[in-house]
């Protein structure tokens, strides 16, 4: 699909409109706040909207000078290579506006709740499932990212049922999104004496972190029930009934909290947690409503669908969305080359989204 250069033309006016704005003195604090974030996301694409909107003329006048009889031979040499790179960048431009203008996530700028299941196999899931909590653990020391555990079960020999945690920072949800789904493990538990593979798995979810704002739960729809903690976690407070079960009764979404000693504290865990599940669930309803015809999975957050696969004894890591295979399977387990898989996954989401609006 071409970009309509009107399109084009209209970024370019926001962008002056914008600047004309902001330098008056007739905007309050917010408004100020509002039109300096868009001032500021239209800036970073505001030199390809020039270059594309100067193409026609520019290559036109490339044009000239080649079919000029009275240009030099070496001059319309140049003039043709000019005009070769002109329409190369061109494209560039074309596809950078055309990103830019695809429709944005509300929710990418947002924290993000990340929840890890171990599922089939026994032991050694809950094992991967605890490797996998230590790799993003390393990606969010790495970017600086804060995270916070909310709940965490623990399994026999250091592995993990389930572990709940916030992270927090700068547009954690787009750069987290992509990892909900089975993520796959083949590799030869310490246990094996035969030295045969096992394939294992666990389930990641990423959620959006929903502020109030965002959901409005009514009193009149939950029920809450309190029981006594028991198990890892809830061990030195089973004497008393501090473990809550919150019910949103419209969904059916449960969720039950007891790491905290105090039934008040694992109340307000929970609904955190049952915020953001039911921030995502309605915003799944809308997004399978608009989108029953897009055959790409990515970021569809279906925790059904195998995402990953971590080959141990390969020493390889395979994100079977995209068919990128990479050998370095230790360095991404530390965290190293997190940024390159979610880059590919970006730009593949990208040319879907695309496609869906030619």
């Amino acid at each position: 699909m071409t970009l309509p250069l009107k399109k084009v033309m209209e970024i370019l006016e926001k962008h002056s409109d914008l600047e004309k704005d902001l330098s008056g003195t007739n905007l309050d604090n917010k408004s100020y706040a509002q039109k300096s974030k868009q001032y500021s996301d239209l800036s970073e694409i505001i030199h390809y909207a020039l270059e594309f909107s100067n193409f026609d003329k520019n290559k036109k006048d490339l044009e000239k000078i080649i079919t000029d009889n009275d240009s030099e031979k070496d001059i319309k040499e140049l003039a043709k290579l000019e005009l070769e790179d002109l329409k190369k960048q061109h494209i560039e431009n074309e596809n950078k506006l055309k990103i830019f203008l695809l429709p944005k996530d509300e929710a990418d700028a947002k924290n993000a709740i990340l929840e890890i299941r171990a599922g089939t196999g026994g032991l050694e899931a809950s094992l991967f499932a605890s490797d996998l909590f230590k790799m993003y653990e390393k990606v969010c020391n790495k970017k600086k990212w804060k995270l916070e555990v909310i709940s965490l079960s623990k399994s026999d020999a250091g592995g993990l049922k389930e572990v709940i945690a916030s992270i927090k920072g700068k547009n954690i949800y787009s750069s987290l999104k992509y990892e909900s789904g089975v993520h796959r493990v083949q590799r030869v538990p310490d246990t094996e004496t035969q030295g045969r593979v096992h394939t294992s798995a666990a389930t990641v979810a990423v959620l959006p972190e929903a502020e109030e704002v965002d959901v409005k739960i009514e009193d009149k729809d939950l029920r809450i029930d309190v029981f006594r903690s028991s198990g890892p976690g809830g061990q030195s407070v089973n004497t008393t009934d501090s473990a809550v079960r919150v019910t949103h009764i419209p969904s059916g979404i449960v969720v039950s909290q007891q790491d905290e000693k105090s039934q008040i504290r694992n109340r307000e865990k929970a609904l955190k947690i049952l915020r953001s599940r039911l921030y995502e669930f309605e915003r799944k309803k809308i997004d399978d409503q608009r989108s029953k015809d897009r055959k790409s999975k990515i970021g569809s957050g279906d925790r059904s669908e195998r995402i990953r696969t971590y080959n141990f004894p390969q020493g390889r890591v395979t994100d079977h969305r995209i068919n990128l295979t990479l050998h370095k399977l230790e360095e991404f387990m530390q965290g190293e080359i997190f940024d390159s898989v979610i880059e590919n996954l970006e730009l593949q989401a990208q040319e879907e989204q695309l496609k869906s609006l030619n």
